[in-house]
């Protein structure tokens, strides 16, 4: 089995290096083995789970989401109905940050409808967005 560098490990999961130390020392990644010289020597099983840390990153799941699934994940004949959950969970986190977002996005396309684009003293922009006079 191929060991590789940390250096080797982040270009192939296109992850930083501080990165990957970062979860080592939270434990989502395992302490690699040495070598003689000290360095990190990861395995193939290091970029499986790094690779899957990163896609469940990738698709907005929070660390401790991603802990959770990396534990369900290590029990292949578990049920794959707390999987189901987690990701419905976070499919709802993502539904209501769409409607955020949407109701942020017609609200300043409705400021920037109503500039008339003269002066700053007479800019709706600027009088939306400061405090009300006292």
């Amino acid at each position: 089995m191929a060991q590789l560098a940390i250096g080797d490990l982040a270009k192939r999961t296109s992850t930083k290096v501080e990165t990957i130390r970062y979860y080592e020392r939270i434990g989502l990644l395992p302490a690699p083995a040495r070598t003689r010289g000290n360095y990190r020597s990861y395995s193939e099983g290091h970029l499986g789970r790094l690779s899957f840390i990163r896609r469940a990153r990738d698709l907005g799941f929070p660390l401790d989401q991603v802990r959770e699934l990396l534990a369900l994940a290590d029990e292949r004949d578990g049920s794959c109905q707390a999987v189901d959950m987690i990701a419905r969970q976070h499919l709802a986190e993502v539904e209501r940050k769409i409607t955020d977002l949407t109701a942020l996005r017609d609200e300043l396309a409705d400021i920037i409808g109503r500039c008339g684009r003269g002066t700053v003293a007479d800019c709706r922009i600027i009088e939306t967005l400061a405090p009300p006079s006292a």
